[in-house]
């Protein structure tokens, strides 16, 4: 940690996750870049069962050298007809692509509390403050905000990597219209979305394209006492995938976008309107912004808060802050 960074400059961050290897990448961001102050992790389901993805959180805090409070989440979606298959294919049985058995051992005990209760107790604890960046299911967002709705109204900003709005080609990674983080809990999302505090979603809009080719992945290796070096290796799981499926030489850099915009927010280019999820049918996780308020009143966003979405991104600028840590 730089201490030459003064405390009004630095960013207080709760960063609620389910790593996986972009979430690595993610908390490698936030656990060592000089401006961010991480002051707790939790965790959920996703890219592996919370089991899994506590671990693999606490293993990497002790990596990056910064064993903040640890708390694990929500085991599942708030409707249970709506679990899905993890993403195994994705980031490896382990969530980190065959390498978790080499994270060092943590020495900080996981926070007894459930992920819900400490985000809640920390936003009372720091009110006007903490910015909450979640880049897994929001469930433990939607059971915070149902535990102690006042939180709301404390929270400095809600940053979230989901959603896909099908601009520039870009739609769904898990149906041709949802994405993802929606899709493992469409209704968490929905009341993320318009609960009446600031969120910032950063879709596939703009990850995918913010591509980390192999060339710039490589350049982590003999970084930060061995941290690259696993995060190279991590990378080669997802970065296969991403071939496979893509051909694209590299990976998105689909969760670290959502730390980027706390350090270059000019590198982004955002929209505002109210969002909703889509709850049944084909189109279910289907993020729609109404942007326009073309049809005024009565209609699903009325009344809703206008969030931000990002439609255009600098993905030089984000890829660039990697060279700012280890």
């Amino acid at each position: 940690m730089d201490s030459k960074i003064p405390a009004p400059d630095r960013i207080p961050v709760l960063f609620d996750t389910d790593p996986g290897i972009d979430d690595a990448l993610a908390l490698a961001l936030l656990a060592c870049h000089p401006r961010f102050e991480l002051v707790a992790v939790t965790t959920a389901f996703g890219n592996g069962p919370v089991a899994t993805t506590t671990r693999n959180a606490r293993g990497l805090t002790a990596l990056y050298r910064n064993e903040v409070p640890v708390a694990a989440g929500a085991e599942g979606p708030l409707r249970h007809e709506r679990r899905r298959k993890d993403a195994a294919h994705v980031h490896g049985d382990d969530g980190l692509g065959g390498v978790a058995d080499r994270l060092p051992a943590p020495t900080r005990p996981l926070d007894p509390r459930p992920a819900h209760q400490l985000i809640c107790d920390l936003v009372n604890e720091r009110p006007g403050e903490i910015t909450l960046v979640a880049v897994g299911p929001f469930t433990n967002l939607a059971l915070a905000l149902a535990h102690d709705p006042t939180i709301a109204g404390k929270v400095k900003r809600v940053v979230v990597m989901g959603g896909a709005f099908g601009l520039k080609g870009h739609g769904g990674n898990v149906s041709p219209v949802a994405e993802a983080n929606i899709m493992a809990d469409p209704e968490a999302a929905d009341q993320v979305f318009t609960a009446v505090w600031p969120v910032t979603i950063v879709g596939l809009d703009v990850t995918q394209e913010a591509i980390m080719r192999e060339a710039d992945l490589a350049k982590l290796r003999g970084r930060g006492a061995g941290a690259g070096d696993l995060l190279w290796q991590a990378t080669r799981h997802y970065q296969q995938f991403y071939d496979a499926r893509d051909g694209i030489g590299g990976i998105y850099a689909h969760d670290a976008s959502a730390a980027a915009i706390l350090l270059v927010p000019d590198a982004f280019m955002l929209r505002a309107g109210p969002v909703r999820v889509a709850l049944e049918g084909i189109a279910t996780g289907q993020t729609i912004q109404d942007w326009r308020n073309e049809h005024g009143t009565g209609t699903p966003w009325s009344g809703h808060p206008a969030q931000q979405v990002c439609v255009e991104v600098d993905a030089a600028r984000v890829l660039a802050l990697f060279d700012e840590i280890f």
